[in-house]
């Protein structure tokens, strides 16, 4: 069955779902974020998605507000079937919704009824879960609380950052939407409820979140780390400058110093929490690149 999709997304996590569409149907236009100032040159940047749409001469839509009339107009000039939405990044209201004679389905990236929200694999890690994964669900007025049609999960290993394990789901998701949208089209996959129990919430990022503070565990801290890799990086104040900390370790025992102290561990920095000692092994000064914390070490006056 040939049926016209509109595909909305932005991040990276997004492409492989955009490729596998594109491949195997009608995809009749892509709306994604607009251009945004980045780095410190200001200068606009496209989402990956655009480009990935502009190599496959798809139209392209980027409105600052979806709900908007202009948007509205093209939207219903595409005539979709069907809308899939992977990351998009706004929220859709329930014309949009009601538009597709076939809804609009999102691909997440969490095992729901767990986090639901703007940043689930973040908080995944953060809360040391052992698995994640991915649910294919049919889109409602609510956040991530719409019926599911599919889920499948994977673990997540120790040293997962939240861009490793999306990296791995984003070709998951892509998969499994491959798998099941013909059976979602033909009817023969019914959408479920999704569970009352179970239910958490993980909201969108600022940059304040990956300020270390080590009163809290070493375990929580290197969870931090990991989960805040690649933004908004965890980080704390040194020297009066900000530290970023891109990979750290735990080491457990009697604690001797007061939190926040720092001092050498086997050549490595490290920094005393509220029950142990947070070794930096891969740090990035403010204004340098990023380093092992023995090559740090071997600058840092004062640590």
């Amino acid at each position: 069955m040939s049926i016209r999709i509109v595909f909305m997304g932005s991040p990276d996590f997004a492409l492989p779902t955009l490729s596998t569409l594109a491949k195997s149907n009608h995809v009749v236009g892509v709306v994604t974020q607009p251009d945004r100032a980045s780095g410190r040159g200001r200068e606009l940047k496209s989402p990956p998605v655009k480009t990935l749409a502009l190599e496959l001469n798809i139209p392209i839509m980027q409105p600052e507000k979806l709900r908007m009339p202009e948007p509205m107009e093209q939207l219903r000039a595409w005539a979709p079937d069907l809308i899939v939405v992977t990351a998009f990044g706004q929220i859709l209201k329930k014309d949009v919704l009601d538009l597709p004679r076939y809804g609009c389905i999102n691909l997440h990236a969490s095992l729901l009824p767990r986090w639901r929200g703007a940043a689930p694999i973040n908080a995944a890690i953060l809360a040391g879960d052992e698995e994640t994964g991915v649910t294919i669900m049919k889109m409602d007025v609510g956040l991530d609380t719409g019926p599911m049609f599919a889920k499948k999960s994977i673990r997540l290993n120790p040293d997962d950052t939240t861009g490793s394990a999306l990296g791995a789901l984003s070709t998951l998701g892509a998969d499994l939407l491959n798998q099941t949208l013909p059976d979602i089209i033909s009817g023969k996959l019914k959408a479920e409820p999704q569970p009352e129990e179970g239910v958490t919430y993980a909201p969108m990022l600022k940059k304040e979140d990956g300020l270390l503070d080590f009163t809290h565990s070493a375990i929580e801290l290197e969870r931090r780390v990991r989960a805040m890799n690649p933004w908004p990086g965890a980080w704390f104040e040194w020297n009066g400058n900000p530290l970023k900390v891109a990979r750290a370790s735990v080491v457990s025992g009697e604690k001797s110093l007061a939190s926040g102290s720092k001092f050498t561990v086997e050549g490595r920095p490290a920094v005393m929490s509220a029950d142990g000692a947070l070794i930096l092994d891969e740090v990035q000064p403010a204004g340098r690149k990023s380093m092992s914390g023995k090559s740090f070490l071997a600058g840092a006056r004062g640590w």
